[in-house]
């Protein structure tokens, strides 16, 4: 059934119109021969200008350039927008790409409402969004349908940056459908990408005109690598083909053709801190200083012991310390299809109570999403150190345009600060 409320989705930014009805009237009273009495605001000086329009947050200053011609020129400036604070999205993957929806969905976190940022200016028939740097957004595109001087009919996959507020794009170097397929995105800063599959790795830098590729000499394929600090870290499973062992390795991005290279983050003190967590993965916390892993909390050390809850700890990078930041409530983990410990457990179990959660976010907030739950997500939120153990969970409903398949996403800061 379709949740009881349903926010509305706002599109952004919002297009100004060709003539206000404001300026109508001021129009009808200049050819009258009447002389209308201007508003206060509008004899500002610039400089006086910017600083009352610079003191709104980025959605408002934007609704702002549909008021007038003075607001839309003083907002359209390349300077005044960078000064403007980004939006923390937090942009979703539709679950089947449609090449009829030349948008993304996102949440505003601080508003707390939906926002549709248009993709429409893209000239390719589909894209695919996979991860964001500021401002910036990366996407999978074919372009092998696009115009002669953009596409190349050989190597149809290639990455695109683009400023969806902008409204302005940038072909990268064609990479081939394999490394779209099997390939893991990492945005750097100012548009720098690392794309990571089981064997290799391939790294742009703004400016370049091709890629540069290096072995990963890692024991297995990468499990949800993130990019911190000018580090890249991953799990990395070093077991047997019947039981998962998982390990934490890292390596410097100016290392990543060098001796050094990949290197596990171990130490005794830890113990079994990585055979609690089945299907482990990591994301970003808040600060850049600290990396989340979350999993299912194994009731059990059996192969194929039932998970109890989700469980998140936390990695501080300065102290090389765990502590346990946050438990999935039972009755939230319920709605996923989890097994909570009770007389009914086992049964459950059989009966499919192990359903896969999807995990993804940044910056001290993490969402989930199942097949059996359908049109929300369930959100945590880190709280800092030295508060309340735990930090918040609450639902998220009213996903927009939904209404089956598993979701995911990642953390958007849009604005003007990066351009393609």
């Amino acid at each position: 059934m379709p949740p009881a409320h349903v926010p509305r989705v706002y599109d952004f930014p919002p297009p100004p119109p060709p003539l206000l009805e404001a300026e109508a009237a001021e129009q009808e009273e200049e050819e009258s021969g009447s002389l209308p009495m201007s508003p206060p605001i509008l004899l500002l000086p610039p400089d006086a200008l910017h600083n009352v329009l610079g003191r709104l947050p980025l959605l408002q200053a934007l609704a702002c350039r549909s008021v007038c011609h003075l607001f839309r020129d003083a907002i359209s400036s390349p300077s005044f927008l960078a000064a403007l604070p980004p939006v923390r999205l937090l942009a979703l993957r539709h679950p089947r790409a449609a090449a009829s929806t030349p948008s993304l969905h996102a949440f505003d976190t601080a508003l707390g409402r939906w926002l549709r940022l248009p993709l429409s200016f893209l000239p390719f028939p589909s894209s695919s969004p996979v991860t964001a740097s500021p401002s910036l957004l990366y996407l999978w595109a074919d372009t092998s349908a696009a115009p002669s001087a953009v596409g190349d009919p050989k190597n149809p996959k290639s990455l695109i940056l683009c400023n969806p507020l902008a409204r302005s794009y940038r072909l990268l170097p064609p990479l081939g459908s394999a490394w779209s397929r099997h390939g893991t995105v990492l945005a750097g800063p100012g548009g720098a990408a690392l794309v990571l599959t089981e064997l290799a790795a391939l790294a742009y830098a703004p400016g370049a005109d091709r890629w540069l590729k290096f072995s990963l000499n890692l024991p297995s394929k990468p499990r949800s690598p993130i990019l911190m600090g000018g580090a890249v870290y991953t799990l990395c499973d070093v077991g047997t083909p019947w039981r998962s062992q998982w390990k934490l390795f890292s390596c410097g991005l100016h290392d990543l053709g060098g001796p050094r290279r990949w290197a596990p983050i171990e130490r005794h003190e830890w113990g079994d801190v990585f055979d609690i967590l089945k299907r482990p993965r990591l994301l970003p916390g808040a600060g850049g200083g600290r990396i989340l892993m979350i999993g299912g909390l194994r009731s059990s050390f059996a192969i194929d012991a039932p998970c109890s809850t989700v469980l998140i700890l936390r990695l501080d990078l300065a102290t090389l310390e765990w502590d346990e930041a946050g438990r999935m409530p039972p009755e939230m983990y319920r709605c996923f299809g989890g097994v909570v410990p009770g007389p009914v457990a086992a049964a459950a179990a059989v009966a499919g109570g192990n359903n896969k959660v999807k995990v993804f976010g940044g910056d001290g907030r993490v969402w989930f999403s199942g097949k059996r739950v359908r049109g929300k997500l369930a959100m945590w939120e880190e709280e800092a150190i030295g508060k309340s153990r735990g930090g918040v969970w609450r639902w998220l409903d009213g996903l927009p345009g939904y209404n089956e398949g598993v979701y995911r996403g990642f953390v958007f800061d849009a604005g003007f600060t990066a351009m393609p």
